[in-house]
């Protein structure tokens, strides 16, 4: 997957919100601890930093929602980055987006935060954003 397909599916994907250019994934990418999972169809870009792992995006192409792909792919992302050190992972959502929400929720993350405002939207009122947690530890480590 390059960073011109990501920039597609992000495109696609993201239409409340400024998409991602393709040099803007090739930059991050090119990041010391980043790294993506996933295709075309549905793919999630991570870096992780000492112990820590963000998810910085994920998307699902609309013509492949409802599938059950960024689902699978939660798993994927979190035992790489698991891999690389990370023993706890963060990421943050769009109050306004319920089933991303509910996506997280249903993987096992808890909010931990709030930025008030965070994503403009055209037109109406900026949505907040919720910081969400994960451990990465397995479970008799906790």
């Amino acid at each position: 997957m390059t960073p011109a397909d990501m920039a597609a599916t992000h495109a696609a994907a993201f239409t409340q919100s400024r998409p991602w250019r393709a040099e803007e994934f090739a930059d991050l990418l090119s990041m010391s601890g980043s790294f993506a999972c996933g295709d075309a169809r549905c793919f999630a870009l991570v870096r992780v930093i000492a112990d820590e792992a963000e998810l910085l995006t994920i998307a699902t192409h609309p013509d492949h929602q409802r599938l059950g792909l960024a689902r699978a792919l939660m798993p994927l992302w979190q035992a790489e980055a698991a891999g690389r050190g990370a023993t706890r992972a963060f990421l943050e959502v769009a109050a306004d987006n319920a089933p991303a929400r509910a996506l997280y929720l249903q993987t096992g993350y808890e909010a931990v935060g709030l930025r008030r405002g965070y994503y403009p939207r055209p037109s109406v009122t900026a949505s907040d954003a919720i910081l969400m947690a994960l451990s990465l530890r397995p479970s008799t480590d906790r």
